[in-house]
């Protein structure tokens, strides 16, 4: 039987994109937009071989499988796949039609991350970075456009260019930490720069801003300079654990605590609380797992964790909560912007594909599919509220119970 049928008999004829196998068969809509194509039987060996998301992104990333057209097309093939994966059935029906017998070990992706760090001291977790920031700057300028900002953008319309929803995210978290002129702000995790930039800029703050990526201290230290802001910001190759110029009056983390670890909570967010003055807020924006998927791209040792974030961990929204209450801060506010995410995403995405080119002559080409493929499917999980990010204000409040926070706040 021909790999074309075989296909047909385990996934269904309805299918939402054309397939193309390596011997010469294909199925699905003959005008669809979007083609796959098993290029080799090495595609074939690693979905069988590790039959769900891992097997699949393996062929994807080391080129046995091809997606031409729309990604999200591609991924739609999922609703195929009950729990993301062939089923044990589906696993034999494939392997008995097609004959297929001489498998043969294959080597993996050099990108992929064949260890898992748990451990969450100061050099795993810079090494954990490295792998996934230092990259290239020049490929994350490709990826998220000039405002240089790894993290959920708010949009009050979907028709917002993406330079304006960060903006509005970058001048929302500052409403909500309440920022003024001559006030002391630290950003943990602080990327590019983004957020440092904005609040000075905007805000008249004085802020210091941590990395443990090289790359991105460097850049973030020359968009400072070019901006004329060195008088007001500092940047710093530091791990959060080794900040001790406290108090600040105000803190940020913005798509720092999924690299925290479920094992270093407690001392994050007590480390956090030690760093605010009284009276101070925090702001800590985050992704959050709904606890209602077992499996997925973010579960421990699945694709997101081999290709892309190998320290990642996300936690409930309630789990965060009790971390920053068990430090003695008290939460004000909480806020999902999952949708939003879906939004940037799906335009980091548009930017690679229009970019292509030029991104994989700065990262390769094994690394540019990694990233299409994440970003399509994480947006995917947003959108089927798989996945959350959320944005949740704290305040260590001072021992006389006034936590200058508005009787009704308007931060949205």
């Amino acid at each position: 039987m021909s790999l074309g049928s075989a296909i047909t008999n385990v996934l269904g004829s309805d299918l939402p994109v054309r397939i193309r196998a390596y011997d010469g068969t294909d199925v699905g809509p003959r005008d669809a937009a979007t083609t796959v194509t098993l290029r080799s039987p090495d595609a074939v060996t690693r979905m069988v071989t590790f039959p769900g998301e891992v097997g699949i992104a393996r062929a994807y990333v080391a080129g046995d499988l091809e997606i031409d057209g729309d990604i999200y097309d591609a991924l739609d093939l999922r609703h195929h796949l009950p729990g993301g994966r062939l089923s044990a059935g589906q696993l034999r029906s494939l392997l008995r039609q097609i004959e297929f017998r001489n498998f043969r070990r294959l080597p993996l992706p050099p990108e992929e991350h064949r260890g898992w760090i748990s451990s969450h001291t100061r050099r795993s977790d810079a090494a954990a970075i490295s792998h996934h920031y230092d990259v290239s700057n020049e490929f994350y300028r490709l990826v998220l456009g000039p405002s240089f900002t790894y993290s959920c953008a708010v949009f009050e319309s979907p028709e917002d260019s993406l330079e304006q929803a960060q903006g509005n995210k970058h001048e929302l978290i500052c409403t909500k930490l309440n920022l003024r002129p001559g006030m002391r702000l630290l950003d943990v995790g602080c990327g590019w720069g983004g957020m440092v930039l904005h609040a000075a800029k905007h805000h008249g703050v004085e802020a210091v801003g941590v990395t443990i990526s090289q790359n991105q201290a460097d850049l973030a230290a020359e968009r400072v300079d070019e901006a004329g802001l060195s008088e007001k910001i500092e940047i710093r190759l530091q791990d959060y654990r080794d900040v001790r110029d406290d108090p600040f009056d105000a803190i940020s983390s913005i798509g720092m605590f999924e690299h925290v670890g479920s094992r270093r909570v407690g001392q994050y967010f007590a480390k956090m609380a030690d760093l605010l003055a009284p009276g101070g807020r925090i702001v800590n924006h985050a992704i959050s797992t709904t606890g209602t998927e077992r499996r997925g791209i973010f579960h421990r040792r699945g694709f997101m964790e081999r290709y892309v974030f190998p320290d990642g961990e996300l936690h409930k929204v309630g789990r965060i909560v009790t971390g920053l209450q068990d430090a003695g801060l008290e939460v004000r506010h909480v806020e999902n912007l999952r949708e939003h995410y879906a939004l940037t995403l799906r335009r980091w995405v548009a930017n690679l594909e229009e970019s292509w080119g030029a991104g994989v002559r700065e990262a390769g080409e094994t690394r540019a599919r990694i990233w299409r493929l994440y970003m399509a499917a994480s947006a995917i999980n947003f959108e089927d509220n798989h996945i959350h990010v959320g944005q949740i204000v704290a305040v260590r409040t001072p021992p006389s119970g006034r936590a200058s926070v508005p009787l009704r706040p308007r931060w949205s």
